[in-house]
């Protein structure tokens, strides 16, 4: 192997650590498509199912912007409503691709949740959830211009399998108030990803707390404040901020809600959410602003997000509360 090799090489790993460490399924729409952070959330859901789909691009001013997709699917495989327990089903799909040699991964989980009701009223529940993946980590060489033109990269990726555990508690003590907060572990396995043999080559552990509240200041009109940690071997991320909701229509045929939030993640970002849901879809667009020790070179622009989401939901149903009965 050439010297030019090697330094493009070390280069990738190098590369590889640092995105990973910061982009390992980094979306900042934590509560559109709450399983891509947490799988204890899986299940917990108005319907017997729920489908997403989320896209975010970052930094395009700065060459080959980080272009992240992912697409979810989660259904009840069992509720019983007399043991007040259920289980359900998810499924992740994720790519990641980012930079000239188009360095990402691609990914498929699948999650196992159980929730259960603490007491006879439905409004107090926990959720325990364990996921297990695969995925491939690698980049294309295609624009890489070696020393020796008849010189080639004997391996250009990485195969890899990771495990991941998840709590979750949802309280709703009235009608006018929720409470959910949620702790997660990824990726504890610390899964290889090494080219070389290389030491400490990993994705490494990904540990996340959450919280949320819901609290209706009038019939039609709720304040939600937000607070969520993310640690990643030296990577910390800390988001906190608040939205408002308007409930538009709350009928058992027409449910028509719109929100906007203001969140900041710490030296980092600011962020800009707007949501709508109408019946059985949730739609949501948000806008990073970069205030990092980037922003000169990424000339302020930051990313764009946008997430979709279905449920398959009965119109026979009441007037929804603000926290979901997953058991009903």
């Amino acid at each position: 192997m050439s010297s030019l090799k090697k330094l493009i090489m070390s280069l990738m790993l190098l590369c590889s650590a640092t995105a990973l460490r910061g982009q390992d399924i980094h979306f900042s729409q934590i509560d559109i498509n709450p399983i891509l952070f947490n799988p204890a959330y899986s299940g917990f859901f108005d319907g017997t199912g729920r489908f997403g789909f989320i896209y975010r691009n970052q930094w395009a001013s700065v060459s080959k912007a980080f272009q992240t997709a992912a697409a979810t699917a989660e259904v009840s495989l069992m509720r019983r409503r007399y043991y007040s327990d259920g289980l359900s089903l998810g499924v992740i799909l994720l790519t990641d691709r980012a930079g000239t040699l188009h360095y990402g991964t691609t990914s498929g989980t699948l999650i196992l949740s159980y929730y259960k009701a603490l007491g006879n009223s439905n409004n107090n529940f926990i959720s325990i959830a364990a996921e297990a993946g695969i995925g491939q980590a690698g980049f294309n060489p295609a624009d890489i211009e070696m020393e020796d033109p008849t010189e080639t990269l004997e391996n250009t990726n990485a195969n890899f399998m990771s495990f991941g555990v998840g709590s979750a508690w949802f309280y709703q003590p009235n009608d006018n108030m929720h409470l959910k907060l949620g702790l997660s572990a990824r990726n504890i396995n610390q899964p290889d990803i090494s080219y070389m043999q290389q030491e400490n080559a990993v994705i490494p552990r990904k540990i996340s707390g959450y919280a949320r509240a819901e609290y209706r200041l009038w019939p039609s009109v709720s304040i939600m404040p937000l607070a969520a940690c993310m640690v990643q071997r030296n990577y910390r991320e800390i988001l906190f901020g608040c939205d408002a909701k308007w409930y538009l229509s709350e009928s058992s045929y027409r449910n028509i809600n719109v929100s906007a939030g203001l969140h900041y993640r710490w030296r980092d970002a600011a962020l800009v959410e707007i949501a709508a849901e109408y019946n059985a879809f949730i739609f949501a667009l948000t806008y990073d602003a970069n205030l990092s020790k980037l922003t000169p070179a990424s000339k302020s622009v930051g990313s764009f997000e946008i997430g979709i989401v279905y449920r398959l939901v009965k119109s026979k149903h009441i007037k929804r509360k603000a926290m979901p009965c997953p058991i009903m």
